[in-house]
C-alpha cells in the first residue's frame, strides 16, 4: 500500500508541476521580414500574416491538419442556398484582450471595415464577387447575418482569414481575441507576444489556453543566422526550412526535421508590365509580349532547379496551383518542358536575332535585364544564378540583384523601378477565392501590373470574368471549370513564370511539445495555443 501511495504522490506532484508550468514558457522563432502592419484587415506580407494568425480571433478556423472547417468565436453558422448570406451564432461571455466584451456589433464593424473599397484590403477581395454594398444585420448580441451583393463561393471558409476587430476599444489593432497579444515591438529587432489573459479556450483537462506565456519573434532575414541560432537553441523552430539545411540537419538530428510533402507554395519570376514604370519603352515592349515571356519560360530548366537548388525537395511547377491542392489543380496541365532551341526560334519569329552570341530585338537593342530577389535567401539567389546561366545559352544577359526585403517591396509596390523579380507566393488556403487578390486586375497584389483601373489586356479581362464566375457559383463543378480555365490562361500568357513547388520542410526543437508540422501555412505553429515548452 505504501508503494501505491508513493507512486500516486509522485504522479500528483508531476501533475502539479505540469499545471504550474502551463503559461510559463516562451517560444522563440524568426520572422524573415518586418511586419508591415498590425491591422489584420490590411495584411498582405508574411510577417504581418504570422502576427494576425497568432493574435487574431476568427469566427471559424480551417484546421491546418485535417483541412476541415471548425467553430471558433462562432459556435455555429448557416450559409444560404445562393451563397450570398451567412448567419453566425456567436459564443457568449468572451472579451477582447483589453477586457472589452465581444458581441455581434464587433463582427458587423469588422465586416463593414473589411468591405470598404477605400481600405483596399486583400482579405476583403476574397468576398468581392460582385458590385454593391455588403449588409450586416444584428439579430441579437450573439447572432448576426451578413449579406453580400453576389454569391461568394466557399463563403464560410473565407472567414478563416478575418480577424475580428473591436468596435469600441480605443486601440483597435491592439485589442485582440486570439491566444496572444502584442506586448513589445522593437522595429528591426523583435516582436514580443504575450498570452491573452482573456482567451476563451481551454484544453480537455480544463487548463486555460494558451499554454505558453509568450512568443518572441526575432526579425532575421538571414537564413544562415537563423539556422545557427536554431542549432544553439536560441530559437525553437524554423517554419520553412531550406532544403540544404534540412539535409544537413537530417544527418545529425533527424528527429528535429519534418518533411510534410509537397507544399502549396511556389517560386516564380515575373516581369514589370506597369505602364508608368521608369523602364525604357523597348523593354516594356519585351515584357508585355506573351511570346517573350513564354520563350523565357521555355529556356529555364526547372528540373535542374528542383534537383540542384532544392536537393530534390521540390518539383517543377505546372502553373498557379500546386498538385498538392488535389481538388483545384488542373490535371490537364503539364510542367513546362526545357526547350531552349524552341525558345530561341520563337523569339526569332518575333524579330529578335542572335548576333555574336547576343540576342537583339528588331531595333538592335541587346536583350539585357536584371532579376531582383531578396538578399539572404540562398535558394532564390541560387535560382537566379541558374536562370542567368540558362538564358545566356540563348544570348540573353541577366544581371542578378539582391536587395533587403523592405527595399524590394518598395520597388515592387511603390516606385515600380525593377525589370524582373523572383519571389515566392505563399498560399494560405486551398480555395480559389483565397487568390482573388492576385488574379483580379484591380488588385494591389496583381504583381506584374497592380491596381489596373480596367483590365489592360483581353486575357486579364477574361481572368477577371472567370474568377468572378467561380466566386459567385455554389456549384463545385462550375467553379472547377472556371478556375481550370484561369490556370490554362495563366500558363498560356505566363504573367507569372511558375518555377517550382517546394516541399513543406521545417525544424522543431525537441523541447517544443505538441508540434505537428503540416503542409498548410503556418506549418509549425498552426496550433500555437496548444504548444508548450518542456
Amino acid at each position: 500500500m505504501t508503494k501505491f501511495r508513493n507512486t500516486f504522490l509522485i504522479f500528483a506532484i508531476c501533475l502539479a508541476a505540469m499545471a504550474s508550468a502551463l503559461g510559463q514558457g516562451e517560444l522563440r522563432f524568426c520572422l524573415r521580414a518586418e511586419p508591415k502592419t498590425f491591422d489584420p484587415l490590411k495584411v498582405e506580407d508574411e510577417g504581418s500574416m504570422a502576427v494576425r494568425y497568432l493574435t487574431g480571433g476568427v469566427l471559424v478556423r480551417m484546421n491546418r491538419q485535417t483541412q476541415a472547417l471548425e467553430p471558433e468565436l462562432a459556435q455555429s453558422w448557416k450559409v444560404s442556398k445562393d451563397s450570398r448570406q451567412i448567419t453566425f451564432k456567436l459564443r457568449g461571455g468572451i472579451a477582447f484582450s483589453d477586457g472589452t466584451p465581444f458581441s455581434a456589433e464587433d463582427v458587423a464593424y469588422t465586416v463593414q471595415q473589411l468591405m470598404d473599397p477605400a481600405l483596399h484590403s486583400s482579405t476583403g477581395d476574397a468576398f468581392r464577387s460582385g458590385p454593391g454594398p455588403t449588409e450586416t444585420k444584428i439579430i441579437s448580441p450573439t447572432q448576426i447575418t451578413i449579406t453580400f451583393p453576389a454569391p461568394v463561393a466557399g463563403l464560410d471558409r473565407q472567414f478563416d482569414q478575418v480577424a475580428i476587430l473591436s468596435a469600441h476599444s480605443p486601440k483597435k489593432e491592439m485589442a485582440v481575441l486570439g491566444p496572444f497579444m502584442v506586448d513589445d515591438y522593437k522595429p528591426g529587432a523583435s516582436l514580443l507576444l504575450k498570452r491573452n489573459p482573456n482567451y476563451w479556450k481551454s484544453d480537455g483537462q480544463g487548463h486555460k489556453l494558451p499554454y505558453l506565456a509568450s512568443i518572441r519573434l526575432d526579425i532575421q532575414p538571414n537564413r544562415d543566422v537563423e539556422m545557427l541560432r536554431f542549432k544553439r537553441n536560441e530559437i525553437d523552430l524554423i517554419n520553412a526550412l531550406d532544403s540544404e539545411y534540412f539535409d544537413k540537419l537530417a544527418t545529425t538530428s533527424p528527429q528535429l526535421v519534418h518533411d510534410a510533402g509537397a507544399s502549396l507554395d511556389s517560386e516564380q519570376l515575373w516581369f514589370n508590365e506597369v505602364a508608368k514604370s521608369p523602364l525604357p519603352g523597348y523593354k516594356k515592349n519585351w515584357f508585355r509580349s506573351a511570346v517573350f515571356r513564354r520563350a523565357i519560360s521555355s529556356a529555364i530548366n526547372r528540373e535542374d532547379l528542383s534537383r540542384i537548388v532544392f536537393r530534390g525537395h521540390a518539383q517543377p511547377a505546372v502553373g498557379p496551383v500546386s498538385p498538392a491542392n488535389k481538388f483545384w489543380f488542373n490535371a490537364k496541365l503539364k510542367p513546362e518542358a526545357y526547350a531552349p532551341d524552341a525558345a530561341l526560334k520563337a523569339l526569332q519569329a518575333e524579330g529578335f536575332r542572335l548576333e555574336n552570341g547576343t540576342l537583339k530585338d528588331k531595333d538592335g537593342n541587346a536583350v539585357i535585364f536584371s532579376i531582383m530577389t531578396n538578399a539572404g535567401n540562398k535558394s532564390r539567389e541560387h535560382m537566379a544564378t541558374m536562370i542567368q546561366e540558362d538564358l545566356q545559352k540563348i544570348g540573353i544577359r541577366v544581371n542578378v540583384v539582391t536587395l533587403d526585403f523592405p527595399s524590394l517591396i518598395e520597388r515592387m509596390t511603390q516606385s515600380f523601378d525593377y525589370e524582373a523579380i523572383l519571389l515566392g507566393l505563399t498560399n494560405v488556403g486551398l480555395d480559389p477565392n483565397d487568390v482573388m487578390n492576385v488574379w483580379l486586375s484591380s488588385s494591389d497584389n496583381h504583381q506584374w501590373n497592380p491596381s489596373e483601373k480596367a483590365p489592360e489586356t483581353t486575357w486579364e479581362a477574361e481572368i477577371d470574368r472567370l474568377m468572378r464566375v467561380q466566386a459567385s457559383s455554389s456549384d463545385a463543378k462550375k467553379r472547377k471549370e472556371a478556375f481550370d480555365r484561369v490556370q490554362e490562361i495563366a500558363v498560356e500568357q505566363e504573367p507569372f513564370i511558375f518555377l517550382v513547388n517546394r516541399n513543406a520542410l521545417s525544424a522543431v526543437s525537441a523541447k517544443v511539445q505538441g508540434a505537428n508540422p503540416v503542409v498548410l501555412v503556418p506549418q509549425t505553429y498552426w496550433n500555437a495555443d496548444q504548444l508548450s515548452i518542456k
